[in-house]
């Protein structure tokens, strides 16, 4: 069985759940699902952004090539035979 055939079967049973419930209650049921579906578009933009996000330090490249310059050490030792 496929994940298309699972997905089917899982939804009809809610709906088959849902058949019974109250016109109001199936409208909160609604609006409910609409907000996890926002709060989880929002999370994913968020998350987006703080993983890709911008550089904010005002510097510019040849400033920024030359901090990591700077920055750099080498503690490499060289044996002698």
């Amino acid at each position: 069985m496929n994940t298309a055939d699972i997905n089917t079967k899982l939804i009809d049973s809610y709906i088959s759940l849902l058949k019974n419930m109250s016109t109001q209650n199936k409208l909160d049921l609604i609006s409910r699902l609409t907000n996890t579906l926002n709060k989880d578009i929002e999370q994913e933009k968020t998350d987006f952004y703080k993983a890709y996000g911008g550089w904010d330090k005002k510097e510019s490249a040849e400033e920024l090539i030359e901090t990591i310059k700077k920055s750099r050490t080498f503690n490499r030792t060289i044996e002698e035979f």
